[in-house]
């Protein structure tokens, strides 16, 4: 049974465009996985705390010593450690705030990357230690940056995921939604990608 992981960030819930276009690759793809099984993170909704020196003290204290409360934080941690671990699939709805992803999404970063758990720092550079799967981002924008190389967002999520081991990374664009009549064009050109991506997925599998 092949199990996808679906990380809305989105401040708008259901609202947001990235939100209903990684949905909409949801349905496609359990339309093709019938036994398949989705866990859904919506950071948006129910944020993560942001990382903080006590946090971080959680993570690299040994596990004898470790308080009650550090040991909740790494417990919060191991289990979306564990979500993006046993997944085949990923998809990763991405809305633009000021340029950047969202602060919650970062927070969800700050939590997977673990060193020794997720990477580890060789004499050759880091090495991601997760399996590699195929990761679709879904970057809705509501004015045009891919295009004019002001895209300083995806570049980051790409080196983000590559960094713990997530190489395969597909990103369909839906910009200028806040351009009038270019919204709509937009998302029916995100839209009619969806089959194709889920052929990707069923290739990689």
């Amino acid at each position: 049974m092949s199990t996808l992981l679906l990380v809305k960030s989105s401040i708008l819930g259901d609202n947001g465009q990235s939100s209903f276009l990684a949905e909409a690759f949801v349905k496609r793809w359990l339309a093709a996985h019938p036994d398949g099984q989705v866990i859904t993170r919506d950071v948006g909704a129910s944020p993560l705390p942001h990382l903080d020196g006590e946090r971080f003290g959680a993570f690299t204290s040994d596990a004898d010593s470790r308080s009650p409360a550090q040991q909740a934080v790494v417990d919060e941690s191991d289990a979306l450690v564990d979500e993006l671990k046993h997944a085949d699939v990923v998809v990763l709805g991405l809305p633009m705030y000021n340029f950047g992803v969202p602060s919650q999404l970062k927070s969800w970063f700050d939590h997977i990357a673990r060193a020794g758990v997720t990477f580890e720092y060789t004499s050759e550079g880091p090495k991601g230690l997760l399996r590699d799967k195929p990761v679709f981002v879904f970057a809705a924008r509501g004015g045009m940056y891919h295009a004019s190389g002001n895209d300083h967002q995806v570049p980051f999520v790409r080196q983000f995921l590559g960094f713990i081991g997530l190489k395969q990374v597909h990103v369909t664009f839906a910009e200028g939604l806040a351009m009038g009549d270019q919204k709509q064009a937009s998302l029916d050109d995100a839209m009619a990608r969806m089959d194709t991506l889920v052929e990707t997925a069923r290739q990689a599998a």
